[in-house]
Parts: C-alpha cells; structure tokens; sequence
C-alpha cells in the first residue's frame, strides 16, 4: 500500500487538517486565520468541533458527519455564524456530481441542530459551508464560487435566510480571487517550505510543523496506517455491495475511524460510508 508519510502530508488531508483544528493550543488561532483569509474578515470567538455527528432521527434515517464545525460563541453576536470546514483531499467524480445535494443535506442538519424547540426563526444562526478542494466542483474553472439562495425572477430582490455555501477550487484561475487565498489554497495542496509564501502562512506552517513533530500523533498515525494494511489485506476493498457494506458496518462498530474505512473499502462512494456511518452510530445511542 502506498501511504505517505506524516511529514508529507499536506493541509488537504484529513487527518491533518483535524489534528490542527482540535489542537488545544492553537486550534482555534488556526481556524480564525483560515476563516479570515476565506472571507475577507475577521470572525468572533469560535468553538471547534473536529467531526461532528448529526444523527438520523432513526436507524433508517440518514445521519451527516461534518469535518470540522465551528461556531461563534461571543454573546453580543446578532445571529452569529456557524462553519463548517470540509477539506476534501480526494473526490471521486460520483461524489462530484452529488456534492450539491450533499451540501443541502448538511445545511438542513445543521440548521435543525442550533435551533432549540420554542426559539423563534428569527434567532437562528447563519450557516457558512465551506468546500476546499483540488478539483473543480462545479466545471468553470474558479477558485471561489459563492452559492445562495436567490429569486429567479428578481435575483437582485434582497431575500437572505442565512445560509451560504463556498467551494474552494484549489487550481481555478478564472474569477479575481485575492493573492493572500491563492497563496493560501497553494499551501493547503502542497504544504511545502516553497508555499510559505506570507506571514499568515509562515504562522499556519509553524503550527503545521508542530503536528508532525508531535510523538503521539505520529503514534497514532502510524496506527492507522498499520490497521489500513491489515483490512487491505484482509480484502475488504474487494467484494460485492453487499459484503462492502456489512464489512464497512462491522468496521464502524468495532470503532474504526471513518477515513481508514473510506481508504479501504474503495468499492462504496464517500456518500454510501457517510450514510452507513450516520447509522451505525445512531443505533450504539
């Protein structure tokens, strides 16, 4: 099997991206300083949640796990914001052409989660999501597309219900995106000394050098990698449908992480193991 080094892997992965948002010290310095530089501005005190679980509301309901949630906490926030961080260092074109239904899927959870029953429409959150990602999701070859609701017969009728959807195209060339984005997206694909192009980005690499060197995450590191080559092994990325989706379910009940099980059964879409995930870890609760 081929599995990069903890040392060469780069801001898109997973695993990595994690381990820098949930970091105690500086998770969230890190994920302010993306945020700022996505959208233009700076954001208040965030609350981060690396892989957030939203439930079906039963076993046959599908259930969403967000990468990275992160929420507004300061009190003096009219609607504050909640995002949510969705690094995709690899998709496959089917996950492609589903991605804008997933991104629905996620909003309408999200939204059901922040608002408490008696709380009045008027005070739920904005939701931001964000998609960083080496292909283009949407074919016209732009870095940043901005996706809202809107009316078709008067697009310039102000109607905001609070959500938006960003899609980060790591190569997209089309547009006027800001140097301080394209240098960043350049370093999150290649996270190499070359790409440190900035002090933002001398900051993030510092922090990024920190992860890698830190004993216990490349333990655990390495323990993934171990147990991605014994399932290899094994054969559970061969079989059919159905053998894939009962080894997938009997991974996620003995508690493998999700990205191991996605890296090794290779014959169920990301949208399949999410779906299977939501249930499985719905029926332990």
């Amino acid at each position: 099997m081929n599995k990069r080094k903890l040392e060469e892997l780069n801001l898109l992965d997973d695993f990595l991206f994690n381990k820098m948002v949930s970091h105690p010290e500086f998770g969230e310095e890190f994920a302010r300083e993306l945020l700022r530089i996505i959208l233009g501005k700076e954001v208040g005190k965030l609350e981060v949640i690396s892989q957030k679980i939203y439930y079906g509301s039963n076993t046959d309901r599908h259930g969403a796990r967000l990468d990275v949630y992160l929420e507004e906490t300061e009190e003096l926030l009219e609607n504050a914001t909640i995002y949510d961080l969705e690094p995709e260092g690899e998709s496959k074109e089917e996950d492609l052409k589903s991605l804008a239904r997933r991104v629905r899927f996620y909003h309408s959870k999200i939204d059901v989660g922040s608002l408490k029953s008696g709380q009045d429409y008027r005070t739920l959150k904005n939701v931001i999501v964000i998609f960083i990602m080496p292909k283009d999701p949407l074919g016209a070859n732009r870095m940043f597309y901005t996706i809202e609701n809107k009316c078709r017969e008067l697009p310039e009728l102000p109607y905001d219900d609070g959500a938006k959807t960003i899609f980060l195209y790591t190569k997209g060339t089309e547009g006027n995106p800001k140097k301080e984005l394209i240098e960043l997206l350049r370093y999150m694909e290649s996270s190499c000394d070359g790409n440190v192009t900035n002090e933002s980005l001398k900051k993030i690499d510092r922090m990024m050098k920190r992860i890698k060197s830190d004993e216990e995450v490349s333990l655990e590191y390495m323990k993934i990698y171990e147990r991605e080559q014994m399932l290899t092994e094994k054969g559970y990325n061969r079989g059919s449908q159905q053998e894939a989706e009962k080894n997938a379910r009997n991974l996620f009940a003995n508690g493998a992480d999700f990205e191991l099980v996605k890296n090794s059964i290779t014959t169920l879409t990301e949208e399949e193991l999410r779906a299977i995930y939501a249930e499985v870890i719905g029926t332990e609760n």
